[in-house]
């Protein structure tokens, strides 16, 4: 990752803009949402290629910055929601896309269907995601070789 953020810095003009826009795992959300409001069913598993990824990122940014290629300029950390209809959809989903990032155990996918069961007619599932943005700006100057 250090290398593609030299690599992004070399392209970028001195104080050019970088955005760091990903999720952030923290056992999301899962959540039956109505018309009415919203009920927690639970919250996912993080699995450990999702915690590994998320620490490299941040690995490589403490780097980076400790080297002065970028310079955090701000930081936010925001609400992104994933819906479904259905609480077999929102399982499906997973399945495929989050096999190895996040897992619903099976106990929490039974809340989800008995919330979303007994909720009214408009009810959807999703998971509230973290996320964080962060915008840096490029340096050319190079802490590393700075005598």
């Amino acid at each position: 990752m250090v290398h593609a953020l030299d690599e992004i810095r070399r392209t970028l003009k001195p104080n050019g803009i970088l955005l760091d826009l990903r999720p952030v795992e923290e056992n999301w959300s899962v959540e039956v949402n109505a018309s009415t409001g919203y009920q927690v069913a639970g919250r996912l598993t993080d699995q450990p290629i999702g915690l590994a990824d998320d620490e490299a990122a941040f690995k490589a940014m403490r780097e980076v910055e400790s080297r002065g290629w970028y310079i955090k300029e701000k930081e936010e950390l925001f609400a992104f929601f994933y819906y479904w209809d259905t609480p077999s959809e929102m399982k499906a989903f997973m399945e495929e896309q989050w096999t190895d990032f996040e897992k619903m155990e099976e106990s929490v996918f039974n809340a989800v269907k008995s919330a979303w069961a007994v909720a009214n007619a408009d009810a959807r599932v999703r998971v509230r995601v973290k996320m964080l943005i962060t915008k840096w700006i490029s340096s050319k100057i190079d802490l590393e070789h700075v005598s």
